[in-house]
């Protein structure tokens, strides 16, 4: 057996102060008994107080496998930067475990237990007391819990990078963990060579630096050096019998006691710690910030800014004026109510209060022309809802419980969504139109606990491995319901909720306003789709500022031709139908379908977004006169999804000429924000004001702007006042909660929303704010104008421009359908360049004719660098509408560069 006392690591490794340094001796605990072990350990504490400053508290930071204290030197750094800056003073202390880095080589094998007993011997040693932030990663995450759990007295908040503290039983080890742990393989692949700190030191995205993977190696360069990396492998508690298992259930147990403020910031395409393992970690901590960064894997600390996430958390979880050891935990359930204080009447009241009545509640056209629609009652369809929502109950559905929906809008979505809200449980709800890619990484970062689906969703989540159980919408063959994981169809779970029913059952009691209710994922216009989570008080707020706002009444009749708000006709207690097309492609919607669905419902209301007007527009042609009779009968239509203009509004009224035509402005954060009718449109035309009129604030609805300043940031103090371009901010009793497991995203989108600021300016104390990326400006009516969003402010030698002005100056040309304008060049030396869809359609990509491009620069008083004509702009999926502005910036940076990119 070959021993090796700890030492320092050499000089001159990236990132790493020699001078944080020190090996301590430690009294051994356990089967160490007896022995003192050398430890060597990063420690900020002398540096602080050279520079002085008194740290309020430490970060106990512990690596896992086979990784050593070196991972933690940002944090080192980035501590000591925020102490200098006048930031609250952490001390770091970051251990190497025993076997493990530059600590002491003993030769023993040692257990999760032993492990922390061995951290425990160690702070008593250097007198760490309190308070304290445990901080881990890998199997270091289950050795700082365990610490953080022994001592309750001392630990005031945990955080923890990809790590687990339980494994499922029904579900082998992960498969890299499985092969390293063979026998034959386990001693080759881990000690005999270095092949396993080579696989995750590979794992990282981008690739670690050289230098920064030598420095990994650097206490691991001979076989005897690598004997704790083996034995971490060999004590993962593969099954009940293992020598580790009771010790992690002990800490398991122990972290669900946990009331201290938790952090959690994970990488989801790590191979080891999936996003299981969260899942697992916040049901035992559900009062947890959590962050996912998308796109990043096992050494998440490497791959992103994990150290400024932790510091401005523990600032953020600090309450102002007291000692650290106050530091406060938001459980679930104490979080802020939203909304007006009015008292909270559930989305499901308008189908209680029809629950008795046998007209029509629902219409679907979804079989197609020719076909006749399926009409649900109210009385049926409460019927289905109860028995749905008793079943689910029936079968371990509980309140919490998140159950994706793959199912297309029509009575069967319906029924189910108003089921899981009325038991508590978590809808969530993904647009098909994400594609197969989007819809994994949304469902996976949701975690369903339950998936509900149609045949082609199902096959979709058995391939690509989506969690949940799964419940068909279909009765199937039982080899197919096999083969895709089916445990339950629909019909069955109504069936067993109809015999809960009828046998004297109850219903589960009903959620509370501040209870999560739904999860809706925006579009991925602007990045990786985001879940937006929602509670039953918010989406009940919802309701009532569209009932109130629009005057919809039981007798209104909706046909909603945009996803969000098909769901809505029960909630408002008015008959709904969905017309004969893909919800998702919007493109697909014919004016036929839309005059089909408005006379099979008896329509006044209609929800469309712009990409269905166009084709209806572009369809009018088929309509015969009894269609046109029909539209006749609609008195309002909404173009929902992103704001149009007077042209398209007005072809809309021209086929319903006794319609109000509205273009309200929202997003799945906040569906109504303002809203605009075609008059106030055509008002506002007359209007010196760059960009899209959205109109005034609805309702209790305020809107503030945060100016951008030279470099084209939002730095401004949130204000109303006129004529400033900046950042879009909102604040309404229907916005959302949070963003889902994005705790940065939400740090982000509200900051500078303080309440003070607010307050000078109107605002309520108690009012939350957003910010939405959009940048704007009011004008000295109050009305916001939309110009662009703020990460496509082009920020030329002259100031930032916002690109919608220069947009619609084009787009005026009669040879200019629509155009987009992106800036290249470096941030501050920008030069714009014009990119249009032309009348007639360019047969290729390539740049504009010396015509064009003179008629470009001729209509806008900012400077063109070139214009381009293509055949069609790139837009997002969900509105078919939303130009990718940064996909285009792109593809003209590389074709000004002589590249032939081929079409944006």
């Amino acid at each position: 057996m070959v021993t090796h006392r700890a030492s320092l690591p050499p000089e001159g490794l990236p990132g790493l102060d020699h001078a944080w340094s020190r090996v301590a001796a430690v009294p051994g605990r356990l089967a160490d008994a007896g022995q003192t072990r050398e430890w060597h350990f990063l420690d900020t504490g002398a540096e602080l107080a050279r520079r002085g400053h008194a740290p309020r508290g430490t970060i106990l930071a512990v690596h896992g496998n086979p990784t050593w204290s070196y991972l933690w030197r940002e944090l080192a750094a980035a501590s000591l930067r925020a102490a200098d800056a006048g930031e609250t003073p952490w001390r770091v202390v970051a251990v190497d475990q025993l076997e493990m880095g530059f600590s002491e080589r003993t030769g023993m094998r040692r257990s999760l237990a032993q492990r922390v007993a061995d951290l425990a011997g160690f702070t008593e040693t250097i007198a760490l007391d309190g308070p304290v932030v445990t901080l881990g990663h890998d199997w270091g995450g289950v050795v700082s819990l365990g610490w953080a759990v022994d001592h309750p007295d001392e630990a005031v908040a945990v955080a923890l990078l990809n790590t687990a503290v339980h494994h499922p039983a029904d579900r082998p080890i992960p498969a890299p963990l499985r092969l390293a742990g063979f026998r034959g393989v386990l001693g080759a692949s881990t000690i005999t060579t270095p092949g396993f700190l080579d696989t995750v030191l590979r794992l990282a995205d981008p690739p670690l630096d050289p230098e920064v993977q030598r420095a990994f190696r650097s206490p691991y360069l001979s076989a005897d050096r690598r004997g704790g990396i083996g034995d971490f492998v060999a004590d993962i508690p593969a099954d009940a019998g293992h020598r580790s298992f009771r010790e992690l259930e002990r800490i398991a147990t122990g972290v669900a006691a946990l009331r201290v403020p938790a952090l959690m910031l994970w990488g989801p395409r790590d191979p080891i710690f999936s996003d299981r393992y969260l899942d697992d970690l916040v049901d035992r901590l559900p009062h947890a910030d959590v962050h996912r960064f998308e796109g990043a894997g096992h050494l998440v600390a490497e791959e992103r800014p994990y150290a400024t996430a932790i510091l401005d958390w523990l600032s953020d979880r600090l309450v102002e004026g007291t000692e650290v050891a106050e530091m406060r935990a938001e459980e679930s359930e104490a979080e802020e109510p939203s909304g007006s204080p009015e008292p909270f009447v559930p989305l499901w009241a308008g189908l209680d209060a029809r629950a008795d009545d046998s007209d029509v509640a629902i219409i679907d056209m979804s079989a197609g022309a020719g076909e006749r629609a399926l009409r649900v009652s109210w009385e049926l369809l409460d019927t289905q809802v109860r028995r749905i929502a008793a079943g689910l109950h029936r079968i371990g559905v509980r309140r919490g419980d998140r159950v994706s929906l793959l199912v297309q809008p029509g009575p069967t979505l319906t029924a189910v969504t108003y089921a899981c809200l009325r038991i508590g449980a978590v809808v969530v709800v993904a647009d098909a139109g994400l594609g197969i890619r989007g819809l994994t990484r949304a469902v996976r970062g949701a975690w369903p606990d339950v998936i509900i689906g149609e045949r082609a969703g199902l096959a979709a989540s058995r391939v690509l491995g989506w969690p949940g159980t799964r419940i068909s919408t279909e009765r199937l063959p039982g080899a197919a319901a096999a083969a895709l994981g089916v445990s339950h169809c629909l019909a069955d779970v109504a069936a067993r909720g109809r015999a809960d029913l009828s046998t004297g059952g109850a219903m589960p009691p009903e959620p509370v306003a501040e209870d999560h209710a739904a999860i809706l994922f925006t579009s991925g216009s602007t990045g990786p789709a985001k879940g937006v989570l929602y509670t039953h008080g918010q989406l009940s707020a919802l309701r009532d500022v569209l009932a109130k706002h629009l005057d919809v009444d039981a007798e209104s009749g909706l046909v909603t031709g945009f996803a969000p708000f098909a769901l809505l006709g029960p909630a408002l207690s008015t008959r709904s139908a969905t017309p004969d097309m893909n919800v998702s492609a919007p493109r697909t919607l014919t004016a036929k379908a839309v005059a089909a669905a408005v006379r099979e419902c008896a329509a006044g209301i209609v929800f469309l977004s712009p990409a269905a007007i166009l084709n209806v527009v572009a369809t009018a042609d088929a309509l015969t006169d009894e269609d046109r009779q029909a539209l006749a009968e609609v008195h309002t239509v909404l173009s929902t999804g992103a704001p149009i203009g007077a042209g398209l509004l007005t072809s809309i009224a021209d086929l319903m000429p006794n319609a109000t035509p509205h273009t309200p402005y929202g997003m799945t954060e906040c569906l109504l924000v303002s809203d605009i009718t075609l008059a106030g449109v055509r008002d506002a035309a007359e209007a010196p004001d760059s960009g899209v009129c959205v109109g005034a604030p609805i309702g209790e609805n305020r809107v503030r702007i945060s100016a951008l300043d030279s470099d084209g940031r939002a730095t401004g103090t949130p204000a109303s006042d006129a004529g400033v371009l900046g950042e879009i901010l909102i604040s309404a009793p229907h916005l959302k909660q949070r963003y889902d497991r994005l705790r940065l995203t939400d740090r982000e989108a509200s900051r500078g929303t303080d309440a003070d600021a607010l307050m000078r300016d109107g605002g309520s104390p108690s009012s939350r704010w957003h910010r939405t990326g959009d940048v704007g400006h009011l004008d000295a009516e109050g009305r916001l104008w939309v110009e662009g969003r703020v990460p496509h402010v082009i920020v030329t030698e002259s100031g930032p421009v916002a690109p919608v002005g220069p947009e619609q100056a084009v787009e005026s040309l009669a040879a200019v359908r629509r155009a987009a304008v992106v800036g290249v060049g470096p941030r501050g030396l920008q030069q714009l360049v014009v990119v249009t869809e032309t009348v007639p359609q360019a047969r290729r990509p390539g740049l504009a004719g010396p015509e064009l491009t003179a008629a470009v620069r001729a209509a806008t008083s900012q400077p063109i660098a070139a214009v381009y004509a293509v055949p069609q702009l790139p837009t997002d999926i969900r509105h078919n509408s939303k130009i990718d502005r940064s996909r285009l910036a792109d593809w003209a940076e590389r074709s000004l560069a002589g590249r032939t990119p081929g079409a944006p």
